[in-house]
């Protein structure tokens, strides 16, 4: 467990399932994360089990401390030993729980557990341009942009931007 002031960091199990199936059920949820496929509560557990099996990934419910609902989950994926790298996502599960600071300090967590446990130099993650308040949480947290694949994404009859942005060891550090 990776334990914050709001929130903390327990691996995923079959116990959130209930949860991560709300994601689903939630339009504006679905168009922020650039989801498009509706998943059943069964593909969601074999989903969690194909996971568990992935040396190169960790994945993690976020969960509030004054009384462990599970809110969100999030992923430490692609992990890069040789590298030293690894890709980054997270979702919150409802937007009741959105704008609370609950996300910014999971991700925060997230790099703790990056840079700190598994020794790596680079965190990276892609978010959508219409995206902004995750935007902003990222860049709090010491992510930059680094690229934008343009229109990279058409949904709601829109087009949107997919931003790339990173942080780095020694950036975590200064933070």
């Amino acid at each position: 467990m990776i334990k914050g002031q709001q929130v903390y960091l327990r691996p995923i199990g079959e116990d959130d399932i209930e949860s991560i199936a709300r994601c689903f059920q939630n339009e504006e949820i679905m168009y922020m994360t650039g989801t498009r496929n509706l998943l059943t509560k069964e593909q969601i557990k074999e989903a969690i089990q194909r996971f568990r099996e992935d040396a190169s990934r960790y994945d993690f419910a976020i969960c509030l401390i004054d009384n462990n609902q599970v809110i969100g989950d999030l992923a430490i994926m692609e992990v890069d030993l040789d590298n030293k790298k690894a890709m980054f996502r997270i979702a919150i599960h409802s937007i009741e729980y959105c704008g609370k600071g609950y996300g910014t300090e999971a991700v925060q967590l997230a790099q703790k557990f990056t840079f700190e446990e598994l020794n790596l130099n680079r965190l990276e993650l892609q978010v959508y341009s219409h995206n902004t308040r995750a935007i902003k949480s990222y860049e709090k947290v010491g992510f930059n942009k680094e690229g934008i694949l343009r229109q990279a994404l058409f949904m709601n009859n829109t087009y949107s931007d997919e931003i790339i942005m990173s942080i780095l060891r020694d950036e975590y550090i200064k933070i």
